[in-house]
């Protein structure tokens, strides 16, 4: 299969929960591809989120989605040591950074602190939790939704985090011919739930 026909069997299945974004979904198996990550920029309720979602199911990667908040740690998003009261041994409870497509939702909500949390699963594909370094999952795409609108209770990504990121990919709303076609699907029932079509990309 070539890259064309890829790129087109990938469209058709997110196609059953997402109306349009050809060029979005080109733009993310591009990132995916070439081992980058990617900033998702628009306002709420644009499919951000789901898109990404359908993008991993649709090519059979493990989905993680982390919700960012003032009040996040990086040990929420990295993991954790515990201590296993059964075994007598400390274990690792490993965070929902370990997935092959992980959305940060909001990412300009969480404090620099936990924004930098990332720093290193982005560049080293690598967590350090507790002095042990751990291998995230390969491939690992990175997905940062922003809404460009917000500036009261965000902060700013520092240029260092920016520079971890190989596009910034601005959504805005769906056009005229396109919230019609939502609209009639949704009345008809056609939005589908999107299923596995690929299978070698995950290791």
């Amino acid at each position: 299969m070539n890259g064309k026909e890829f790129l087109e069997k990938l469209k058709a299945e997110i196609h059953n929960a997402v109306v349009g974004k050809d060029d979005v979904i080109e733009l993310l198996a591009v990132a995916l591809l070439a081992q980058g990550h990617v900033i998702l920029e628009g306002v709420p309720g644009v499919a951000k989120t789901t898109i990404a979602k359908s993008f991993a199911h649709a090519i059979g990667l493990e989905f993680s989605r982390i919700q960012l908040t003032p009040d996040l740690l990086p040990a929420d998003i990295v993991g954790t040591v515990y201590y296993d009261q059964r075994t007598s041994e400390f274990k690792i409870k490993k965070g929902p950074i370990f997935a092959n497509v992980v959305v940060a939702d909001e990412i300009n909500r969480a404090q620099p602190k936990t924004q930098s949390a990332l720093l290193e699963a982005m560049q080293e594909g690598q967590v350090t939790i507790e002095g042990r370094t751990l291998p995230l999952p390969k491939p690992f795409l990175l997905i940062a939704t922003k809404n460009p609108l917000e500036y009261e209770g965000v902060y700013t990504l520092p240029e260092a985090q920016v520079d971890r990121f190989m596009m910034r990919i601005e959504m805005g709303y769906p056009d005229k011919e396109e919230e019609l076609e939502m609209l009639l699907r949704k009345d008809k029932g056609e939005f589908r739930e999107v299923k596995q079509v690929f299978t070698q990309l995950r290791s």
